[in-house]
C-alpha cells in the first residue's frame, strides 16, 4: 500500500474517458435520452439559518451516453452468456443473475489502439470496418501489447462528431467499427473488456442502424466480454499514451443491462 501511494503522491496523470450527459447527449433509438430537471431551487425553502438547497432527478438509460454493457444485454436464440436462459433471468423485472451488479469494478491494465492515428487522419470513414490486421498494426506501430486481463480501447476519432448528434448517430454515413474477425482477435487475446468512441461498438454500414450486431453477440453472449461505448479517447491519442492503469466502477443497479460509467486512464507523470 506505501508503494501504490508514494506513486500516487510522486505524480500522475488522470484522463477522464467519459463524454458529458445532457439533455443534447447522442443516444440510441432503442434507448431512453437523458433527461435532467431541478426539483427543488434555492430560494424554495430556506432554513432558519438563511441556507437553501438545490436537488434534480435524473432519466436515462442504463446505455445512454458513457456506459458499460453488462453480459445480460444481448441473448442469441434466447441464451445469455453461459447458456443462461434469458426468459427465465429476467423474471421479476429485473435479471437474477448477469446483470450489471454482477460486473465487478475494474483496475487493471489498458491499452489504446489508436486506429485512426495508425491510418493518419483524425477520424475513421463512416461505415469503415476495423479489422484484425488493424489491431495488428495499431498495436506494433507503438510496442505495446494486447495482454490477458487487459481492457482494450480502440480509436475510430468518432468522439470528434460527439457534438452533433445526426453525424455521431451516422444512419446515412455508416459509423466505424470493429469488425467480427477484430473482435474474436481481442477475444483470443484474453481482454476482460473493450470499449469504443462509438453508440455501437460495430462497423454499422449505411442506413443500416443496430438492426444487427454481431460483436455484441460474440463478445456478450459467446465470450462473456464487456463492452464500453460512447468513451472519449481523443486526449489519450493526443498526447501518445498508449498503456495506462484502467479505473471503471458500474453503478450498483440490481438486476441491469448496462450502467452509466466515467472511466478513467491514469499514467505515471
Amino acid at each position: 500500500m506505501s508503494r501504490l501511494l508514494e506513486t500516487i503522491a510522486s505524480g500522475t496523470d488522470i484522463y477522464d474517458l467519459a463524454q458529458p450527459l445532457a439533455a443534447e447527449t447522442p443516444h440510441s433509438p432503442n434507448h431512453p435520452p437523458f433527461r435532467m430537471s431541478l426539483m427543488r431551487r434555492h430560494g424554495d425553502m430556506v432554513r432558519e439559518d438563511g441556507s437553501s438547497s438545490a436537488n434534480e432527478l435524473l432519466v436515462t438509460g442504463g446505455h445512454t451516453g458513457t456506459h458499460v454493457d453488462a453480459l445480460a444485454h444481448v441473448s442469441y436464440e434466447g441464451r445469455l452468456h453461459g447458456g443462461v436462459y434469458a426468459e427465465e433471468a429476467q423474471r421479476g423485472g429485473r435479471f437474477s443473475t448477469l446483470g450489471v451488479d454482477a460486473l465487478e469494478p475494474m483496475v487493471c491494465r489498458g491499452v489504446l489502439l489508436d486506429v485512426a492515428g495508425l491510418h493518419g487522419v483524425d477520424v475513421l470513414p463512416g461505415g469503415y470496418g476495423i479489422t484484425e490486421e488493424d489491431f495488428e498494426a495499431a498495436s506494433e506501430k507503438v510496442a505495446v501489447e494486447v495482454r490477458p486481463g487487459d481492457v482494450a480501447l480502440v480509436r475510430s476519432g468518432w468522439a470528434r462528431n460527439f457534438g452533433d448528434a445526426e453525424a455521431f448517430l451516422g444512419h446515412e454515413t455508416g459509423v466505424p467499427g470493429p469488425t467480427e474477425g477484430a473482435a474474436r482477435w481481442l477475444a483470443e487475446k484474453g481482454v476482460r473488456a473493450t470499449g469504443g468512441e462509438t453508440i455501437a461498438y460495430e462497423q454499422i454500414k449505411p442506413t443500416v442502424a443496430h438492426r444487427l450486431l454481431p460483436v455484441h453477440r460474440l463478445l456478450l453472449v459467446e465470450r462473456g466480454i464487456h463492452i464500453i461505448e460512447v468513451m472519449n479517447l481523443t486526449e489519450l491519442a493526443a498526447d501518445w499514451v498508449y498503456e495506462f492503469a484502467f479505473v471503471l466502477a458500474p453503478l450498483n443497479i440490481t438486476g441491469g443491462t448496462g450502467s452509466p460509467v466515467r472511466p478513467l486512464a491514469v499514467v505515471e507523470r
